[in-house]
């Protein structure tokens, strides 16, 4: 990702966007559920059926799950581990990272395959990635580096120069 670091928000087209994409993929795949998260486990987004759990919480532990393999595959000499899977009796779960900052994570169950998933998700990711892209050279431009309203440094500036009569 180019800009991890950049400060962001999504609008509302963004949101539209990416729910397009998880519902699509949704579709496709035959997958039940897809959950995108940041890294530092904060909910984005929640597309198809909904889980019978806590979302919030499940999103922060599967960023830790996540987090904890990072460190895994550095012991081992691997840079990163791209995806997770995680298979129980009757549910599963893929995750697998988006632009190096988010997380997408499948929950499916025995109407698709890990084959299935693995195929399909790598279209939905690229175009994720373009998303995040876009949004983050709209934030980092210098057109969407200052917006309009004043921020509290600027207020804070404005505020001094008063007190000394530089203004």
């Amino acid at each position: 990702m180019p800009h991890p670091s950049a400060s962001w928000s999504f609008e509302e087209e963004d949101a539209r966007r990416i729910d397009r994409l998880l519902r699509s993929f949704l579709k496709e795949s035959g997958s039940r559920s897809a959950c995108l998260v940041d890294r530092t486990g904060q909910l984005i987004l929640f597309s198809g059926e909904r889980p019978g759990f806590d979302s919030i919480a499940f999103a922060s532990l599967a960023a830790a799950d996540f987090s904890a393999n990072d460190q895994l595959a550095a012991m081992i000499g691997e840079q990163e581990f791209a995806s997770l899977f995680h298979q129980g009796e009757k549910e599963s779960m893929y995750l697998v990272d988006v632009a190096k900052r988010f997380i997408l994570i499948i929950l499916f169950d025995e109407r698709t395959t890990l084959g299935m998933i693995r195929i399909k998700v790598r279209r939905t990711v690229r175009e994720l990635g373009r998303v995040f892209t876009e949004l983050f050279d709209r934030v980092t431009s210098p057109r969407g580096l200052r917006s309009s309203e004043p921020t509290w440094a600027d207020e804070a500036e404005e505020e001094i120069d008063r007190l000394f009569g530089t203004r």
